[in-house]
C-alpha cells in the first residue's frame, strides 16, 4: 500500500506574538521606546514587557522569497499587508540566561513601517529585565525555518536498507534509508542544528513501548508520524494517518522536554517519504516555501516546491488534527488500533 503525504506548503502559520509597543526600553540610549527593527536597535539597551501583556495570533504566509503575507486568520495586522522578518535578537536576563526572538516589520502599501511584532523564541516575563545582547540579520529565516523542519534528536536510530539500525549522528549523505513506500533510497542532505530546548524548540518524548517503539523517540513537536489503523478509532475517515508529535502529549509517556540545549537533525531524500525512526514510522523533511531557507542556497533552488508528497495519489495519508485527540488519551488508542 502506498502513502501520499499531504501537502501543505500553502498553510498559514500562526505565531504568538506582543506589539513593539509591550516591549520597551527601560534603561539606555532608547528610553522609553518600544522595539524596533535592526538599524534602530541598540545593544545594552534594557527592554521590559509591559505588565498584563498577552501574546496575540500572528498569521502569516510566504510571499516570496523573504517576505510574507499576513493571512485572514491574524488577530494582529491588517489582513493582506505584507510582513518582512527583519531580525533574530538576544536577549539576557539578569541571571545570565539568554533567549531569542525574532522581529517582524509590517509596512504598507508604501513600504512605511506600520507595526513591528516580536515573537520570542521563549517564554518572557512581565516585571523582568532583558539586555540586548544580539542583533543577527543573517540567520533569522533559517530560526524560522528550522521551526518548520521535522527533526529527530541525537541517539535517534534510523532503519537502514539492509535492517540494520544506525544512530543519526553517524549517518553519511549518500547512505542508503529504507523507506516505507519506495523501499531504498540515498539521503542527499543531513541538516545539523544545536538549539535551546525551549518554547517550539522543546522537543517531545515518546517513550519506549508507548507506541511499539524500541527506544524513546525524540522529535520536534511539528514532526509527524505514520500510524496505521486496524480500527478507526480516531474517525480519521479511514485507516492511514499522520499525527504531529505534539498532538499526543499525555505528560506520561508523552512529554515535553524543556530545558537546556537539544541537537536536531533534519534528513533529505529526493522526495518526502516515510522511514522508520526507532521502529515508528515518520515522514522525512519536506521541502517547501516554509523551510527551504534551512538548506545551503544550491540545493534550496533544487529542491524548493520540488515535494509534493508520495506514490500514488488514490491513497492519502489523513493528518489528524487536535480536535479528534481531546478526548481521550491519542497515544493509548493508536496503539490500541494499529495493534489489534
Amino acid at each position: 500500500m502506498t502513502t501520499t503525504v499531504p501537502h501543505q506548503n500553502r498553510r498559514d502559520q500562526q505565531l504568538p506574538v506582543y506589539r513593539a509597543s509591550e516591549f520597551r526600553v527601560v534603561n539606555g540610549a532608547n528610553e522609553g521606546d518600544g522595539l524596533s527593527f535592526a538599524s534602530e536597535l541598540m545593544l545594552d539597551d534594557v527592554y521590559e514587557l509591559r505588565q498584563a501583556s498577552y501574546p496575540a495570533a500572528l498569521a502569516i504566509k510566504p510571499d516570496g522569497e523573504n517576505a510574507f503575507q499576513i493571512t485572514a486568520r491574524s488577530s494582529v495586522g491588517r489582513p493582506a499587508a505584507q510582513l518582512y522578518l527583519d531580525c533574530c535578537i538576544t536577549l539576557m536576563r539578569s541571571s545570565g540566561d539568554t533567549l531569542e526572538a525574532l522581529v517582524f516589520v509590517e509596512v504598507d502599501a508604501l513600504g512605511n513601517v506600520v507595526d513591528i511584532y516580536l515573537h520570542a523564541l521563549a517564554a518572557l516575563d512581565t516585571k523582568t529585565p532583558y539586555t540586548l545582547v544580539g542583533i543577527d540579520q543573517e540567520t533569522a529565516h533559517r530560526r524560522l525555518a528550522l521551526m518548520n523542519c521535522v527533526s529527530f534528536t541525537r541517539g535517534t536510530h534510523i532503519t537502514m536498507a539492509n535492517g540494520s539500525q544506525t544512530a543519526i549522528e553517524n549517518l553519511k549523505v549518500g547512505d542508503r534509508v529504507l523507506t516505507r513506500d519506495s523501499g531504498s533510497q540515498e539521503i542527499r542532505w543531513i541538516g545539523r542544528s544545536t538549539v535551546r530546548a525551549s518554547g517550539p524548540y522543546a522537543p517531545v518524548v515518546i517513550t519506549a513501548g508507548t507506541l511499539n517503539n524500541l527506544g524513546d523517540l525524540v522529535v520536534n513537536p511539528d514532526h509527524r508520524l505514520f500510524v496505521y489503523q486496524r480500527e478507526d478509532k480516531l474517525e480519521a475517515g479511514q485507516s492511514e494517518i499522520l499525527v504531529k508529535a505534539r498532538y499526543l502529549l499525555n505528560g506520561d509517556s508523552i512529554y515535553t522536554q524543556n530545558g537546556g540545549f537539544v541537537e536536531y537533525f533534519q534528513l533529505l531524500f529526493d522526495d518526502h517519504h516515510i522511514i522508520f525512526a526507532e521502529g515508528i514510522a515518520a515522514e522525512t523533511m519536506l521541502v517547501d516555501d516554509k523551510t527551504h531557507s534551512v538548506l545551503p542556497g544550491a540545493l534550496s533552488k533544487k529542491f524548493k516546491n520540488s515535494q509534493p508528497g508520495l506514490g500514488n495519489p488514490d491513497k492519502v495519508a489523513v493528518e489528524v488534527n487536535e480536535r479528534l485527540l481531546l478526548t481521550e488519551n491519542a497515544a493509548k488508542l493508536l496503539r490500541r488500533a494499529s495493534t489489534r
